[in-house]
């Protein structure tokens, strides 16, 4: 995100619009990527509330928490792009708060990637990562993508 020490992001997470909410789509290629028609919007103070949850050593990404939600409201998919806007959201509002702070640094991009967008970027989800006992190994040829390799929540464990 830009211009981070600008923004107030614990009011962006409590800014729930018109959320939660499903919406029926009919966009025929997203329905068969997705897997059917009815779309669930999470407010991000939802993710937030899950981020939160996960404890000391294990990790969950941000697929698995949109899994989460589309079961608990009955929907067939959740929102992917508010997703992980709202993640990063979580994170910097943490980051902002002198108190309660979410754990954010264990929620991952797709097959356990490390987030850019967090707060000191890679390395520093990275080192945070490292003191809680996970491996982490670089990704391609880029320097930038790292990989965790550890042991994650099980499905349902919300």
């Amino acid at each position: 995100m830009a211009n981070e020490d600008k923004k107030d992001f614990n009011a962006m997470l409590h800014d729930a619009k018109d959320m939660p909410k499903i919406q029926i789509i009919t966009d025929q290629k997203s329905i068969e990527k997705y897997g059917g028609n009815h779309m669930y919007f999470a407010p991000p103070i939802d993710y937030d509330h899950v981020m939160k949850q996960v404890p000391y050593g294990k990790v969950i990404t941000i697929g698995e928490i949109r899994e989460y939600f589309a079961r608990i409201h009955h929907a067939d998919f959740t929102e992917p792009i508010t997703a992980g806007i709202f993640v990063s959201i979580a994170a910097w509002a943490s980051y902002q708060r002198t108190e309660d702070e979410t754990p954010y640094w264990r929620t991952l991009k797709a097959n356990g990637e490390l987030n850019a967008k967090y707060p000191g970027g890679i390395e520093a989800q990275k080192e945070k990562l490292e003191a809680e006992g996970h491996t982490i190994i670089q990704k391609g040829r880029t320097q930038n993508k790292y990989k965790i390799f550890c042991e994650r929540l099980s499905k349902g464990t919300f």
